[in-house]
């Protein structure tokens, strides 16, 4: 009959598919390494961390202070893990983030509940139904013990079957010294002008340099190398004149805020910041490039850390015209919701934009970056240049934005809002943070899971890029 000869090429069909991709699937998945399980116990006075993995791998495991983390480092890996809640306040644990650090290599970072140390880290051979498995003890520790092993080299662990590694009693040797950073590491921060930068510079090094003394010699030395990259890395960059062609091409940065090993904020329903804000990313990208006036970057296309500084340093490489940061909040009363935009100030807006700026300044330490080899003083004079030269075009920029998104969506009260985010600081950028609505809102959650709400707002932006670049030309040709 012809609906028996339809089942047997059904059948057929199958069985094809069987035989190639199922034997493609498990060489792709045997070529991967891939995360099937977290397990934290506490056992008498050590807390037991165990990570399962399909392969034996390469391990790098050092702890971080303020706040207390143990992050480890590993080659980049896939996750699949059990459909279950992550493990939390167990022992010295509190909790964990993962997630692709750089391209390459994958990073956890376990947050602890007080100083703790590692006492043991090793690997082991599947047994069972158990597969390659990483195992950290951890114990709780004097904060002098705590910092005595943060001085130590990171704890490097070979493949299973070799010897593991047991924390010594005491450090054999100090790492405690300070580098210069490298310009990759500086560059992109705020700048007013050539002579308030060589004055901030001037000033600093007066306030840094020690006494030429012949044990101070050398360290006089470095200062004044590093006092002199400075002023010349912070020096602003010569704009290009505007030509006066309404077909110039902009360039606009799109910056999908957190990645990686730092997830952002947990929505209601389990969903990572990280994940929308890259959805609503890949959406704006597509809608401007359709424009067909504007160069699309984006600082990251998947789910990978990159620090704030860097960020920045994409927008200013880029020659980027426009600087768009995308993020995606949580507060305590749920029932808050609505899209707002912030541009930067020193001051806050008020204590809800001050609180959020802290909390999205410390993503490079939420994501266990260890900034303790850079220079105090250095820093110092990061923060003291105060960025001031594009400030008024990212204002303007917020108005027409918080324009063209009210026509599509309900905003947040005192929608454009002001606060010190590092993410802002690129110089001749003007830049904006879209906080695009609340995680912790059940609404909100929910509409910014949807594509065609993703495909609504996005729109709203576009339509103000497009409208603020028209009043540029339009007062660049006046």
């Amino acid at each position: 009959m012809w609906y028996q000869k339809k089942i047997m090429n059904v059948v057929m069909v199958a069985l094809v598919v069987i035989t190639i991709v199922v034997p493609y699937e498990r060489s792709a998945f045997a070529a991967s390494p891939v995360v099937t399980d977290v397990r934290v116990s506490q056992r008498a006075s050590k807390t037991r961390v165990v990570f399962e993995f399909t392969r034996d791998l390469d391990f790098k495991v050092f702890i971080l202070a303020n706040p207390h983390r143990v992050v480890v480092d590993m080659p980049e890996v896939g996750w699949q893990l059990p459909a279950r809640p992550l493990p939390s306040r167990v022992g010295v644990f509190e909790t964990l983030r993962y997630g692709l650090y750089k391209p390459g290599s994958s990073r956890v970072v376990v947050d602890l509940r007080k100083p703790a140390v590692v006492k043991k880290a090793f690997l082991m051979k599947p047994a069972g139904v158990h597969k390659y498995r990483l195992v950290i003890d951890l114990a709780g520790a004097s904060k002098s013990a705590f910092l005595r092993q943060i001085k130590l080299p990171p704890i490097e662990i070979t493949p299973a079957g070799k010897v593991g590694f047991d924390a010594p009693k005491a450090p054999t040797q100090k790492f405690a010294r300070v580098t210069a950073p490298k310009p990759s590491q500086v560059s992109g921060p705020e700048v007013l002008s050539r002579s308030s930068i060589v004055n901030s510079v001037a000033k600093a090094a007066l306030r840094l340099k020690p006494q030429k003394t012949r044990k101070k010699k050398k360290e006089a030395e470095f200062i004044d190398k590093d006092i002199e990259k400075l002023t010349l890395i912070f020096r602003p960059a010569p704009r290009k004149p505007l030509k006066k062609s309404q077909n110039v091409i902009k360039t606009i940065i799109i910056d999908a805020g957190h990645g990686g090993a730092d997830p952002g904020t947990i929505g209601r329903s389990g969903i990572y910041e990280k994940h929308i804000t890259l959805a609503m990313a890949r959406e704006l990208a597509k809608k401007l490039k359709e424009a067909g006036r504007f160069k699309v970057v984006m600082t990251r296309n998947r789910d990978i850390f990159i620090p704030l500084r860097k960020r920045v340093q994409i927008a200013r490489d880029a020659g980027a015209s426009l600087f768009i940061s995308l993020h995606a909040d949580a507060v305590k009363n749920r029932k808050i919701r609505g899209p707002s935009v912030y541009t930067l100030s020193e001051r806050a807006s008020d204590k809800e934009a001050a609180a959020l700026a802290e909390k999205e300044n410390k993503s490079d330490l939420i994501a266990g970056m260890d900034l303790s080899h850079e220079s105090q003083e250095v820093a110092n004079i990061l923060i003291d240049l105060a960025q001031r030269e594009s400030m008024n075009q990212s204002a303007l920029f917020a108005t027409q934005l918080v324009t063209d998104l009210k026509r599509r969506t309900k905003l947040l009260r005192n929608t454009h809002r002001f606060a010190g985010f590092a993410v802002l600081k690129a110089p001749d950028i003007p830049s904006v943070l879209i906080e695009m609505g609340f995680l912790s809102n059940r609404t909100d959650e929910r509409l910014l899971q949807t594509a065609k709400y993703r495909e609504k707002f996005s729109g709203g932006i576009v339509a103000a890029v497009r409208s603020y670049f028209s009043n540029v030309e339009q007062a660049q040709n006046q």
